[in-house]
């Protein structure tokens, strides 16, 4: 079952900014000023109790779940398969979620937020290797093209914003021109890092 939680109090419980909002919109904009304060009714004012390791590790992987909009179940499946591999499974577990198709179309900037691209997915906008794919959990491989289906999805008013903003930054394992994209490499847990203790979630996990 999917988090009904308001997604700006979700984001100020964690402590940090996980994208749920459109940059620029003034959801988003309210969401930035009041980061610092603690939902609930008495906000920044509470005391907080010392967290235990596991409470930390659970917070952790609550706050993975949420940036990338899985169920438990979910996120719980991509761990066993990252655990199935050789290598490290902080990286491979990141891996398992970057490369979902409703991922990969927001990292490549053609929507402003991931909850936008897994609906855009669901709503058949987007192609893979020529193919119409309305699966947001898609995962995608090294060397599959990513474009928008419709010519009216182009027009949509933020997504023509974000295919327009030439400061868009892609990672590094993603290549884009004007509304197609490319996965060219495995993705690293670079960007996920710098928000989420991976090694944590893996602990939690492995108890």
């Amino acid at each position: 079952m999917r988090k009904t939680t308001p997604k700006n109090k979700i984001a100020r419980r964690e402590g940090i900014d996980m994208g749920f909002k459109t940059p620029g919109s003034k959801a988003h904009a309210s969401l930035l000023k009041r980061m610092n304060v603690k939902p609930g009714q008495h906000g920044s004012k509470r005391q907080r109790r010392k967290q235990s390791e596991v409470g930390k590790q659970l917070r952790e992987k609550q706050k993975l779940r949420f940036l990338f909009g899985v169920t438990e179940t979910q996120l719980k499946n991509y761990f066993k398969k990252a655990v199935q591999k050789r290598g490290n499974t902080s990286v491979l577990l990141s891996q398992n979620l970057e490369k979902r198709l409703d991922n990969i179309v927001f990292r490549l900037g053609l929507a402003p937020t991931r909850g936008s691209a897994r609906q855009l997915v669901n709503h058949r906008h987007f192609k893979v290797n020529g193919g119409i794919v309305s699966s947001p959990s898609f995962i995608v491989k090294t060397g599959d093209m990513i474009e928008i289906a419709k010519d009216k999805t182009k027009k949509i008013p933020y997504i023509e914003a974000f295919i327009s903003n030439k400061d868009f930054i892609l990672p590094k394992w993603l290549k884009r021109k004007a509304n197609k994209g490319e996965l060219v490499s495995e993705p690293t847990d670079e960007e996920i890092s710098k928000q989420i203790d991976l090694r944590s979630v893996v602990e939690f996990y492995s108890r």
